[in-house]
């Protein structure tokens, strides 16, 4: 993306030598704006009330915060009350190789990995269980603290009650079946995003009916092609009012929205805030 990009990458500490580095910020002053880095990031926040971003998510956080960032997802957190005590595991996406991760005692640690792109807020309870164990792991740099960071990371992946933050088309993280056709209908979607796509062309494209095609498409994909396309132009829209000063006709339509309105109000209903309100809650926020 070459439009005025305002959104900023974070050089994080962590070296190739590393596993993992542990930040612990005692009267953390939440003084990053709103930034992104390949490395994943778990971030425990205490004794604090104010929002977060996480993606296109921005929501209010209490007393304590526990998310799991993935690559490359914007995030920052702004405390508005409170003292707050953060402590920040950062770690590269790749420190565990494909080969182990495939392994049977691995998966569920994969698929955390792989949910985390979207933002993973964890319960009172998850948090109550972990948080002595992260807090521990800010004391010492050891073999030892490898196996302890491991099983924070498995305790995290067989947790209950988690929330996706970030919409799934914002960082592209649709679940698309494995099918070849739909393979093929998803790349013409995101290849023609910012145009006009029928519902016959696409069908065409696999040579189906519509009707048949439709069909087709919500048993693989568990939602209509109407809504997927639709998630897909928000999640677009999105990203552009994070990380560029392109004006909101200029979004609506590079992303496929035919008239303001429309973008307006689908966005709206979609992701909480008007795309100008979004824009501003995002200003607002990391101005403080």
């Amino acid at each position: 993306m070459n439009e005025h990009k305002r959104i900023m990458r974070e050089l994080v500490p962590i070296s190739e030598d590393d596993f993992f580095i542990v930040l612990n910020h005692r009267n953390a002053k939440f003084d990053f704006p709103l930034h992104f880095h390949p490395e994943l990031e778990l971030n425990l926040v205490l004794n604090s009330s104010g929002k977060r971003i996480i993606g296109d998510s921005i929501l209010e956080y209490q007393g304590s915060d526990l998310v799991l960032v993935g690559a490359n997802t914007p995030h920052t957190w702004i405390g508005t009350e409170g003292e707050a005590h953060v402590v920040t595991i950062q770690f590269h996406q790749h420190f565990l190789a494909p080969e182990s991760l495939n392994r049977k005692l691995m998966l569920s640690i994969k698929e955390l990995l792989e949910r985390s792109k979207r933002g993973i807020l964890f319960s009172e309870e998850t948090i109550e269980k972990l948080k002595p164990r992260i807090l521990e792991l800010s004391e010492t740099q050891d073999f030892d603290s490898l196996l302890k960071f491991l099983s924070i990371l498995y305790d995290l992946s067989i947790a209950r009650n988690t929330k996706m933050l970030a919409s799934h088309s914002y960082v592209d993280y649709y679940r698309i079946s494995k099918s070849r056709r739909i393979e093929k209908v998803n790349n013409f979607v995101q290849e023609n995003l910012n145009q006009k796509i029928n519902l016959k062309d696409v069908a065409n494209l696999i040579n189906m009916s519509e009707t048949a095609f439709s069909h087709f498409f919500r048993k693989s994909t568990n939602t209509s092609f109407t809504d997927y396309v639709n998630d897909l132009r928000l999640g677009h829209a999105a990203r552009l009012l994070t990380e560029t000063e392109l004006t909101i006709n200029e979004i609506c339509f590079d992303s496929g929205f035919n008239n303001v309105s429309n973008f307006n109000r689908t966005f709206k209903r979609k992701i909480g805030f008007t795309p100008t309100g979004f824009r501003a809650q995002q200003k607002l926020i990391t101005k403080h």
